[in-house]
């Protein structure tokens, strides 16, 4: 049975002979009453508080699960992210490597077509070098041939020194 501080206050007990003294008897259960209506109010406040502590661990459960799945969706973003990022540079890196592919390969051929450029040219040079030794061949026998000439008289000399006597 549960007593309230009105069941302590309104409680009579049966006079005796020989009994308590009945003020002091009224005064302690006044006392007391008023300390169970204190532990009363006490209770009925520390029972507020526990609800207002368990709707607050509600919430912070309700928060802490909410923020549980965030971290879980951002982890998952950023495993996402990072996977995304990594075929990126993958790609870069192929397009990088086909491109200096294609660059060296232009390269080699460009290489290739200068070096026979070159070699034509170096034909050119020697071809060019052989005419002109044939044309200075030419040349000296042709001095070779006036100088032997100019040492015995042309024969359109003679008749021209006997007919106009000049001499050219």
């Amino acid at each position: 049975m549960k007593l309230t501080p009105l069941d302590i206050q309104q409680m009579q007990f049966k006079v005796r002979l020989r009994g308590y003294d009945r003020r002091e008897v009224d005064r302690f259960l006044e006392e007391l009453a008023q300390t169970v209506e204190g532990l009363n109010r006490d209770n009925a406040g520390l029972r507020d508080r526990l609800a207002s502590t368990d709707a607050q661990l509600a919430d912070l459960k309700k928060s802490e699960t909410a923020l549980a799945h965030t971290l879980v969706s951002a982890q998952a973003l950023t495993d996402d992210l990072k996977q995304a990022a990594q075929r990126d540079a993958e790609l870069i890196m192929r397009e990088a490597e086909l491109k200096a592919s294609e660059l060296l390969q232009e390269t080699r051929t460009e290489l290739a077509a200068l070096q026979r450029d070159l070699s034509d040219l170096y034909k050119q040079r020697v071809l060019a070098i052989e005419r002109m030794r044939s044309t200075v061949r030419t040349f000296e026998r042709m001095l070779a041939i006036e100088a032997g000439e100019e040492d015995q008289p042309h024969p359109n000399d003679r008749a021209e020194n006997v007919a106009g006597g000049a001499n050219f």
